[in-house]
């Protein structure tokens, strides 16, 4: 599996996890009382992040991203739902390098 594929994996992991932490796990916490609905969820998550910055890292040695590439993608992982959007362009991004092959 190439750096990009576990890139796109790593990516979409982590945004899943985003979301469920913000929508699920922080309501749990703050509207009913649940305070170990973020620790757990918000540890998994934070795991998730250093994985994500390891494999963009990786990525980006193997499929030469550009500075406006990586700082587009790692500004996307800091918004909700901005995970799928990366998603599609790495989508794109391995459709074109494969044409190219």
């Amino acid at each position: 599996m190439s750096e990009l594929m576990k890139f796109k994996l790593v990516n979409k992991i982590e945004g899943i996890s985003f979301i469920i932490l913000i929508f699920i796990a922080m309501p749990l916490k703050y509207s009913f009382g649940y305070p170990i609905a973020t620790k757990i969820v918000g540890m998994a998550h934070g795991l998730l992040v250093f994985a994500f910055i390891y494999q963009i890292i990786e990525a980006k040695k193997e499929a030469g991203f550009t500075m406006k590439e990586t700082a587009l993608y790692s500004i996307l992982s800091l918004i909700p739902f901005g995970s799928f959007y990366t998603d599609r362009l790495l989508a794109k991004k391995i459709e074109d390098s494969k044409v190219k092959a």
